[in-house]
């Protein structure tokens, strides 16, 4: 089985815990306005809540690093497009052609493409709603997406027969969809090699959130981004890197206040504050 549900065996179990507690609430709810109970003994019980994975994201530094060994990497396109737009592995595993436009440059997320027990790798919804999306393509990805099209119909006139009639943006030198858990594989190596710290693949989107966050991208936008839900979501995730720029504020207004920036010479700034 592997996979994250083998990593994680503390949050399965806080998770389904979580699960119970809130179906046997609601069913004592439905019995208290009924008449059939007095009260609702599971509101005064507090369900354990799984606590969140760290992650340690790219630095800015680390994120030139990144991609400048990933240019002489095949799936360089791929890994510069996870970087720079924070997609979920299997959001850009089930990209086709048709979801790019590349005169636009826009991507439509429309499904995600997972390893399932019974049906293999199959193309399914995202995962919510908010996460079928269309985002802006940053021009460095415009570019590689371009140069990748061109690498594929080279492996395809290679591979002749064998290629498999499919239109995955991201495929093996065969034509054939990209297995997330061989990716992960690959990507690990691949940090290897280029001498970078192993990190997680999904701690790429969290890099490309952190950075946002850090050149003062509204939260709103990332959110959208992303693709969460609701932004609550994208708020208690990065909690840590909004109180890290809260406290570089509180000290650049504690030294504006404290005279260490006074230029005599300036002239008075007016402002208008909303």
């Amino acid at each position: 089985m592997g996979g994250r549900a083998a990593r994680d065996p503390r949050q399965r179990v806080a998770l389904t815990v979580t699960y119970v507690h809130s179906v046997l609430k609601s069913a004592l709810e439905h019995a208290v306005r009924e008449d059939e109970l007095p009260r609702n003994v599971a509101r005064n019980v507090k369900a354990a809540t799984s606590r969140p994975r760290r992650f340690r994201p790219l630095t800015a530094t680390e994120a030139r690093q990144f991609l400048d060994a990933a240019r002489t990497d095949r799936l360089h396109a791929l890994y510069e497009l996870a970087l720079r737009t924070g997609l979920r592995k299997g959001e850009f595993l089930g990209l086709l052609w048709e979801d790019l436009d590349l005169t636009t440059g826009t991507a439509s997320i429309r499904r995600s493409l997972q390893r399932t027990r019974t049906g293999g790798l199959t193309h399914l919804p995202t995962k919510t709603r908010a996460s079928e999306r269309r985002i802006a393509l940053p021009t460095e990805c415009l570019h590689s997406l371009k140069e990748h099209k061109q690498q594929q119909d080279k492996e395809r006139g290679t591979a002749g027969s064998a290629w498999q009639d499919s239109s995955p943006v991201f495929t093996t030198p065969t034509g054939r969809p990209l297995d997330p858990a061989n990716l992960t594989r690959r990507f690990r190596s691949f940090l290897d090699r280029a001498g970078l710290r192993r990190i997680r693949f999904h701690d790429l989107r969290h890099s490309t959130a952190t950075l946002l966050l850090e050149q003062g991208v509204d939260l709103v936008v990332i959110k959208e981004l992303l693709g969460h839900a609701h932004i609550g979501v994208t708020a208690g995730v990065y909690a840590h890197v909004r109180l890290r720029l809260q406290r570089q504020a509180i000290d650049a207004l504690s030294n504006a206040l404290s005279g260490q920036d006074d230029d005599p010479d300036d002239p008075p700034t007016a402002a208008i504050v909303r």
